[in-house]
């Protein structure tokens, strides 16, 4: 692990994570007005974008630890389904 972060890169993959939640999760699931599709929309596309991350490290790289691996997708499988449900239900309310 690096010493000090990346902020730029952070702030460059949570943007581009945001705007993939927006178009793949979040528009389509007002279209459909359906929570339980972003829901379960939010928490696959999580699962999948933090997948790509941590299992080509476990595959790629040599002792990545596999407890990362778990954790992170569990955290991006989280924050995705949070994200997109917040964001789902306030632009319910502003009649978005």
């Amino acid at each position: 692990m690096a010493k000090n972060p990346n902020l730029i890169a952070a702030l460059v993959f949570y943007l581009i994570f945001i705007a993939g939640l927006v178009f793949f999760v979040i528009i389509p699931s007002l279209e459909d007005k359906n929570w339980t599709k972003v829901l379960i929309s939010g928490a696959f596309f999580g699962l999948v974008t933090y997948a790509t991350y941590d299992l080509t490290n476990l595959a790629t790289i040599k002792d990545w630890p596999i407890t990362l691996t778990i954790v992170d997708l569990i955290w991006g499988t989280t924050l995705s389904a949070s994200v997109s449900i917040i964001t789902y239900l306030i632009a319910i309310k502003l009649r978005i």
